[in-house]
């Protein structure tokens, strides 16, 4: 993987490009937790082998108190303030648009990541409109349904999600995990789900399963 100079769009952030050249890309917009920044995903990201894959990180518009960017101030432990969720919604639907033109991306191969909030994120413009979308990794996080935005469940027939949760978790407890495999499956999206004897973090056997899922679901170039 090297790393190219970004285009200027609404959000900062970083890009990959594989070392083989192609005209257009199986790409990753990954999102990152709260107090952590653009590159926090790059090294998860990279142990999944897939070399061939871009990989597009932003910057979380929110300076957090005690160090790195959020994406949404919260109005309890771990729920969203609606004002500044709803920004940042808007932001990264914009941030996606602008960065889907400016870089080779295959559209048709796009997939969003998350962990943590950036999983809060990816499931609200996923669900918004999964259209421009392969598929939503969704990694210790929940589906922000209780929040007024116009999530658009009905359009997810087929619609391919992996979602991770640790039993120990105590930042997002697991049984939001469970509700989105649940409200997901619901709806008609192709899910898989797993869960790991694990706290709020990613270890090798989400690495392991996540990497078989992504191999499934993007073609190799």
């Amino acid at each position: 993987m090297k790393q190219a100079s970004p285009i200027h769009a609404s959000l900062e952030h970083v890009v990959f490009y594989p070392e083989k050249s192609a005209k257009k890309y199986p790409t990753v917009i990954a999102l990152h937790g709260r107090g952590t920044d653009e590159l926090d995903l790059i090294p998860l990201f990279l142990s999944l082998g897939r070399t061939d894959v871009m990989i597009i990180s932003p910057r979380a518009p929110l300076p957090f108190s005690f160090g790195g960017f959020a994406w949404y101030s919260q109005s309890q432990e771990w729920a969203p303030e609606p004002q500044s969720f709803r920004s940042s919604v808007d932001l990264l639907r914009r941030f996606i648009s602008e960065t889907s033109n400016g870089y080779p991306v295959n559209t048709r191969e796009l997939v969003l990541l998350g962990f943590s909030q950036g999983t809060v994120m990816a499931y609200a413009v996923g669900l918004i409109d999964p259209s421009p979308f392969r598929g939503v990794v969704a990694l210790s996080g929940y589906v922000p349904h209780r929040f007024g935005l116009p999530l658009n469940l009905r359009m997810l027939e087929g619609f391919p999600v992996f979602i991770s949760h640790g039993t120990y978790d105590e930042v997002i407890p697991v049984k939001f995990g469970r509700e989105a495999e649940a409200l997901l499956n619901r709806a008609g999206a192709e899910v898989t789900y797993r869960e790991y004897p694990t706290a709020h973090e990613v270890g090798e056997n989400t690495i392991r399963d996540l990497a078989s899922w992504m191999n499934k679901l993007v073609k190799q170039v």
